[in-house]
């Protein structure tokens, strides 16, 4: 999935899943270089969406302190 298409929520649903399979040892040592790499690619998209969204937020309570 392309970051254009990406949600949030399946982002995060995504890196919850790495993160239970890697727990849970059930990522092939060969594959877990590149499921690591994935979540790093997972949080930085969420860390982004939620700056973005907090950005709108504090944009909109000042429109509305005018």
């Amino acid at each position: 999935m392309s970051a254009d298409t990406l949600s949030y929520e399946n982002a995060f649903k995504e890196l919850n899943k790495i993160i239970k399979d890697i727990e849970q040892d059930n990522v092939p040592l060969d594959q877990l270089t590149e499921k690591v790499k994935r979540a790093n690619e997972l949080i930085n998209f969420c860390k982004n969406r939620l700056k973005l969204t907090e950005e709108e937020y504090l944009k909109a309570v000042e429109e509305l302190k005018k």
